[in-house]
């Protein structure tokens, strides 16, 4: 699991052209939320050379005609978004819609191709399984391991570690490697060191989609005492579900463009809407074949 801890307020400068109420009475209450903006992103764009055989990158390159041997693939077009301390913003859409693509700009991960991105605060963001962790360690070892580089101090590490191993209900095999976890131990690991190092941004890529519906319920609970502590979070998933119980506003994003922005079940609902539509199109075709 990629887990990234930063600390940063500095603009990324244009690169080219830019071309039904709640049901859960807990999220009624009174919360630490802010007017202070956190994340501002403006007209981002992030685009891919895509090459139809390996040789095509080198012609390219070396072509003393210039000539383009790629197509473009824009996996965000002109994204302009704003989010402020205290929100649990979600984020839906298609698979190849821009959504993984975004998290990765926000958390420094990915450099965008135009546009500007500021960030302020420590950042922690759950993205790819099992990446980044050592799979020779143990996961004692590797809770030491990830927490120092974010910047803990082992005196700090050894005050969280207990809640940590509580937390991720790991019991025994946290003395084992983690090449012998499965990929929902893996994330329960990686959730329980995001969430006890504190940060001030957790990004969060369908992690809770992994594991039990104990531990969801668990990792939901955690995520609203974020929320309630002024936290932010970014979460990215296709459960509705979830997305509506945790959210407090939601993005849509469409083949890389932001289509949908406002309260959350109504940006659900219109991704339901446009998720039906796709499936009786895709229906309709193969009745007439």
């Amino acid at each position: 699991m990629t887990l990234l801890r930063g600390s940063h307020n500095s603009m990324i400068k244009m690169i080219g052209k830019n071309s039904k109420e709640k049901n859960d009475e807990s999220r009624k209450a009174p919360r630490a939320r802010g007017s202070e903006t956190l994340i501002t992103l403006k007209d981002i764009t992030k685009k891919y050379n895509l090459y139809n055989k390996k040789e095509d990158r080198i012609k390219e390159a070396l072509d003393p005609m210039r000539r383009s041997f790629h197509t473009d693939f824009f996996a965000l077009r002109n994204v302009s978004l704003s989010v402020k301390r205290g929100e649990i913003l979600g984020i839906v859409g298609r698979n190849g819609s821009g959504k993984s693509t975004l998290l990765k700009i926000v958390s420094g991960i990915v450099t965008p191709t135009a546009g500007a991105v500021n960030v302020k605060g420590t950042v922690v963001a759950l993205l790819e399984l099992g990446a980044g962790f050592n799979p020779e360690f143990t996961g004692m070892e590797n809770i030491y391991f990830y927490c120092s580089i974010l910047g803990l101090v082992k005196r700090e590490i050894d005050a969280i570690v207990e809640e940590i191993i509580e937390f991720s209900e790991l019991g025994r095999f946290i003395h084992q490697p983690l090449k012998t976890y499965s990929s929902g131990m893996r994330a329960r690991l990686g959730f329980s060191v995001s969430v006890f190092v504190d940060p001030d941004i957790l990004i969060i890529d369908e992690v809770l989609a992994v594991g039990d519906e104990q531990f969801r319920k668990k990792c939901h609970e955690r995520m609203q005492r974020f929320f309630r502590g002024g936290k932010t979070i970014l979460f990215v998933s296709h459960a509705v579900e979830s997305v509506n119980e945790l959210c407090t506003r939601a993005v849509m994003l469409r083949g890389g463009e932001l289509v949908a922005e406002g309260p959350t079940e109504e940006v659900t609902t219109r991704y339901e809407q446009y998720l039906y539509e796709q499936q009786r199109a895709h229906g309709n075709v193969v009745r007439r074949v």
